[in-house]
């Protein structure tokens, strides 16, 4: 398979990405609430393995496609603008965010690692739960003309 053909499934399978960093982050969450850090530990490793390879994909297709126009119009265009914005400004201030948190858990920092991961966790889930909502949006209910 080449990459043309690979290209128009990549929106599919970001959302997928998108929506298991979803599920991994709350269930990190819910496990480290119950005190085993390794199902936290796992839990979390399991969302940035999988952001990353999102990232590569995300980055890919939009060096191959580039801009893909929304074709909402009406109320929608501002809502979906404001949740684009934000999800695209959050999305680049999470990458450090989420390494910084990673190297203080890795080094053990546990008095500095919860105290951001009270930060980086909901913005890490709004921009994968945005991410999902603007796929949606952008290919199901308003589908890119073709």
């Amino acid at each position: 398979m080449t990459l043309d053909q690979i290209i128009p499934y990549l929106p599919h399978f970001q959302a997928a990405l998108n929506t298991s960093a979803a599920l991994l982050l709350g269930a990190g969450y819910s496990a480290i609430l119950k005190k085993n850090r390794d199902r936290h530990r796992r839990c979390m490793i399991a969302a940035l393995v999988i952001s990353a390879i999102f990232m590569v994909s995300y980055l890919t297709y939009h060096a191959e496609v580039g801009y893909t126009p929304f074709e909402g119009y009406g109320l929608i265009r501002p809502i979906y603008f404001t949740m684009l914005a934000s999800h695209v400004i959050l999305a680049a201030a999470i990458v450090p965010l989420v390494l910084i948190t990673v190297y203080y858990a890795v080094k053990q920092n546990f008095s500095k690692h919860p105290k951001l991961a009270r930060w980086t966790l909901p913005l890490w889930l709004y921009v994968s739960i945005s991410g999902v909502l603007i796929y949606i949006l952008g290919f199901h209910i308003y589908k890119p003309l073709t």
